[in-house]
């Protein structure tokens, strides 16, 4: 790995910080769906979740929704193996439509959006027995003592824990820079290739999940774009 990407350097995305009905914003929002379809985000979640969550959850908590569109892909793919329930879906903004929402319920599963920050209704919330946490690109927003307190509260949350998050290597870095070819806007340019350098590499997140990387389940790279972290929790309230 090259020396700047040795370690995890957090730098500002533009999309955080403007608001949700600005005109690069909502292209930013349209650039990170095809994204999620070019790093093949939703294929290798659904193998991830098929594989780690014998039987399927009832009750589901995604932190980062966005517009809820990930999700929905994830759900629409599993549909056949997992009969529906209940999902949290849980962002800063809210941007999950009432049409998204009814997209959720044709496949058995009753949404709910929470506008909050995560970490603070995480410690504080009085939600219990979700059976999964589940996370796509957004880990990778945390410096570590944020994510550690982040880790911890999903752990009393559910049993099992399942994150998607940018690998963070020069294969990766450089791919950023192609974005052009779809399309992409500014903003889109700027936070791809910050998301890189504040993804993840090695067992980094395991070694930050409450009892260490005894505990986890898995961790690594799949594909040249996308780290992948999965663990359970033994905390008597994640019991199931």
């Amino acid at each position: 790995m090259a020396a700047s990407l040795a370690l995890r350097r957090l730098s500002p995305e533009l999309l955080d910080h403007l608001p949700a009905s600005d005109p690069e914003a909502i292209g930013s929002r349209r650039d990170l769906a095809r994204i999620n379809a070019i790093m093949f985000q939703a294929a290798i979640i659904c193998r991830r979740l098929r594989r780690d969550l014998q039987p399927p959850p009832r009750r589901i908590l995604e932190l980062g929704c966005g517009d809820g569109s990930f999700m929905l892909a994830v759900l629409k793919r599993l549909r056949r193996h997992w009969p529906g329930g209940e999902i949290v879906l849980l962002d800063r903004q809210d941007l999950v439509s009432p049409r998204r929402l009814d997209a959720f319920a044709e496949l058995g599963w009753q949404a709910e959006t929470v506008t909050a920050d995560a970490l603070e209704w995480m410690e504080h919330s009085p939600s219990a027995g979700f059976d999964l946490v589940t996370a796509n690109l957004f880990l990778h927003h945390f410096a570590e003592p944020g994510l550690t307190r982040l880790l911890a509260a999903a752990a009393q949350l559910a049993p099992r824990f399942v994150a998607a998050e940018p690998s963070r290597s020069g294969i990766a870095l450089a791919a950023t820079r192609l974005l052009r070819a779809i399309g992409a806007n500014a903003v889109t340019l700027h936070d791809a290739a910050a998301s890189v350098r504040a993804g993840f590499a090695g067992q980094e997140l395991s070694l930050l999940w409450p009892g260490g990387p005894a505990m986890t389940t898995s961790e690594g790279s799949t594909g040249p774009f996308t780290h992948v972290f999965s663990a359970r929790s033994t905390a008597p309230g994640a019991a199931r």
